[in-house]
């Protein structure tokens, strides 16, 4: 299954359906009046959470999405049947956007989102709406009004709470896998990764974390080298942040600061959130040999492992979730001032 995380489609509601214009014909009832009935109102357009999906690759076949019209009144003031609402799934994380405008529409985060993205048109009134005491036969109806029509592009970040950012053959999918259940693809060849990857990380106690791979990154990704920043987005979501740095590369502190920089150049937010740095490929460094000095003053903390020979990976784990624990605990601590605030802003 290809990896889709980009889509841009047309969505258009129903519309409504027109009034209708009709007069009451029963025996012994003369001058029945007006009874032609409303339209009804046509289908609206949501995106919806579908936990079972992972990607977008749906809407890479259909770009065109219709609601059903509304029908038209009849007779006997009976209103017509309302078009059927049209609903799309979506993976969890995805961001919907107006295409043409970049305007952020909405997220779909978790089950039982839904969003709407293009509204039906109401139906129009029949003539049996325009009696008045002094106007007892009108003629005069309503046609259904158009559903609205909107380009929107969904755009997929992975939700995981562990984002891991390397270089090619940092050691990010071996990782992965010495961690997990997930099987990315591993070859002693750059850029073996191609496509985000998903795995749920298993402590004892019941514990558990979900951790996210995403393709090797390399000097200039931000301005569109390699693979470009594209696969950012996927870690845009995680709550902390993975620096791999193989011990086998010749600067281990030149390649921490260049993944600094380039989360930096993406976004603010991502080169803030919390992060620890692992030194990986442990079993190629000399055991005799002290390992080499890094500066790293923002993180949390420096683990060396080997995910190959699984040393240090224990280690790891507990500092992952020392950090997780930590940041959850200052996001509750800030979310309570805020709500303190709020409550200190009211007036009783």
């Amino acid at each position: 299954m290809s990896f889709i995380d980009r889509a841009v489609i047309k969505v258009t509601a129903g519309t409504g359906g027109s009034g209708a214009v009709a007069f009451r014909r029963e025996k012994f009832v003369p001058k029945g009046g007006p009874s032609g009935g409303d339209g009804g109102n046509g289908g609206s357009i949501y995106v919806k959470a579908d936990p079972q999906l992972a990607t977008l690759l749906d809407y890479t076949y259909k770009t065109h999405w219709k609601a059903e019209r509304g029908e038209h009144g009849k007779g006997g003031n009976k209103t017509g049947r309302s078009g059927a609402d049209l609903y799309l799934p979506v993976p969890l994380g995805t961001e919907v956007r107006d295409a043409r405008t970049g305007e952020l529409l909405g997220e779909i985060l978790k089950p039982g989102d839904v969003l709407l993205v293009a509204r039906g048109g109401r139906g129009g009134r029949g003539n049996a709406r325009f009696a008045t005491p002094t106007h007892r036969a009108p003629r005069e109806w309503e046609p259904g009004e158009e559903g609205e029509e909107r380009e929107i592009e969904l755009v997929l970040k992975l939700i995981a709470d562990v984002g891991l950012l390397g270089e090619p053959n940092a050691g990010k999918s071996t990782l992965l896998a010495a961690l997990s259940a997930a099987r990315p693809k591993i070859a002693p060849y750059p850029f073996t990764t191609l496509t985000p990857n998903l795995g749920v990380v298993a402590l004892s106690g019941g514990r558990s974390f979900a951790m996210a791979d995403i393709p090797g990154i390399i000097e200039g990704a931000h301005e569109g080298k390699g693979l470009g920043d594209r696969f950012l987005q996927h870690v845009e979501r995680t709550r902390v942040l993975a620096y791999l740095v193989p011990l086998d590369r010749e600067n281990v502190q030149q390649g921490y600061e260049m993944l600094r920089a380039e989360a930096r150049a993406y976004s603010d937010a991502l080169a803030t959130k919390p992060h620890i740095v692992v030194l990986t490929k442990l079993d190629l460094w000399p055991p005799d040999r002290p390992l080499p000095e890094l500066r790293a003053p923002e993180a949390a903390a420096v683990v060396a492992i080997s995910a190959v020979a699984r040393r240090g990976l224990e280690q790891l784990k507990e500092a992952l979730w020392r950090l997780l624990a930590g940041e959850r605990a200052a996001r509750e601590a800030a979310e309570s001032d805020e709500a303190g605030s709020d409550l200190r802003g009211e007036k009783f």
